[in-house]
């Protein structure tokens, strides 16, 4: 019994413990937010360079940091991530840009000032979740990007359609908000610049006219920001299986070998004679042991030395004492009296099954004990022969 009571406990400790633990989850998989959760507002500054398509031929230098080429600027952006992988942004940036046509020439001091818009819609790829899985904690993100939209040069009244790509470094602050750097590069028609477009076409790059940009700025989570990963359901059904294959081997065991000390315990020979064991435990209390908060008898074994007393005490014509305790370390004063008094009755309602009279038993409870170490030896009623 006392084998099957531990089984039954290290059952609701492993039960627990799963409970406690990290329950195990998918790597890529997450679950669906709603359709408010997961958006952001970017704001940044950055230091764009145009490059035109009349320029080619021109020998103009391409260094992006020429007052010729290049102007700060400002951006703006909204977005939402439909999965931690992937999100749609919508980035309007400019202000402030230059012209370098076919008839400037960078060693002049014209004012080839641009003031500018361009509108992109954008599909963003989080190359951190994608490749590694979610995780919410994590501090850096790569963020890959492209789409398309449309640009205008207010200087000159003009628009046209463009596209972009690019590359976002992503660092968290704090579950609000995180830090970016972004560089990317927009390829637009022909006269977004507001100079006409080249008698003479060109191909690729110089067919274009192309704003390079680096930028730095904030990025603000609206909403929730973060993603409930989806359990594991096949790893926790196998783990689960196999503790409880465990446990029911166990089970298996203990009743085994608590019918086998039953069967001890009923096939036991009469004693004919007083041994010497039996004689040195006539002056010993006999004890009993009970699990926490019980009155019935944790282990079958200890009965073999109560039985053995028992015969003693009807061969001897004397009287027994039995003694309840309980571990003054759980349970209040009083609880743990009547739980001391319910461990006495106990034992000694199974000596009267030994054939000890009950006018020779005297059973009393002393409550809360704390007289021996560990603390679950308290717990437990003695045995002991009286004149």
């Amino acid at each position: 019994m006392k084998k099957l009571f531990m089984v039954l406990a290290l059952a609701g400790c492993t039960m627990t413990g799963f409970a406690q633990n990290e329950t195990l989850t998918e790597k890529y998989s997450v679950a669906t937010n709603s359709f408010w959760s997961n958006w952001f507002i970017q704001v940044g500054a950055d230091w764009n360079a145009w490059y035109s398509n009349q320029e080619h031929g021109r020998d103009a230098a391409i260094s992006p940091l020429k007052r010729f080429r290049s102007n700060p600027g400002a951006s703006i952006a909204v977005g939402k991530w439909f999965t931690p992988g992937l999100g749609l942004r919508t980035k309007v940036q400019g202000i402030w840009g230059k012209r370098v046509g076919a008839s400037f020439n960078p060693a002049s001091r014209l004012d080839n000032g641009n003031k500018y818009w361009l509108a992109q819609e954008q599909v963003m790829f989080n190359l951190s979740n994608l490749l590694c899985g979610y995780n919410e904690n994590r501090v850096w993100n790569l963020i890959p990007f492209a789409g398309a939209g449309v640009g205008r040069s207010m200087s000159a009244d003009r628009y046209a359609m463009g596209l972009s790509a690019g590359v976002q470094s992503s660092w968290k602050v704090c579950k609000a908000m995180r830090v970016y750097l972004e560089a990317g590069w927009n390829r637009y028609e022909g006269d977004l610049d507001g100079v006409a477009e080249a008698t003479t076409k060109a191909r690729g790059w110089e067919s274009h006219d192309n704003n390079l940009y680096a930028e730095v700025g904030l990025n603000f989570n609206l909403g929730k920001g973060t993603w409930n990963k989806v359990p594991d359901v096949e790893a926790i059904n196998a783990q689960h299986q196999a503790a409880l294959d465990a446990l029911n081997a166990k089970l298996r065991d203990s009743e085994a070998e608590n019918a086998r000390l039953r069967d001890q315990l009923a096939n036991q020979k009469p004693v004919e004679t007083t041994s010497e064991s039996v004689k040195q435990l006539v002056n010993t209390p006999v004890s009993v042991f009970f699990n926490i908060n019980k009155s019935t008898i944790a282990s079958q074994k200890d009965l073999v030395n109560v039985q053995a007393l028992a015969k003693y005490a009807k061969d001897n014509n004397n009287s027994l004492l039995v003694t309840g305790y309980a571990d003054s370390a759980t349970g209040t004063p009083a609880y743990n009296q009547k739980l001391s008094e319910r461990r006495a009755n106990t034992v000694a309602n199974e000596l009267v099954k030994m054939g000890v009279e009950n006018s020779k038993i005297t059973a009393v409870g002393k409550g809360g004990v704390e007289t021996l170490s560990p603390i679950s030896f308290n717990r437990r009623a003695t045995v002991q022969v009286t004149e």
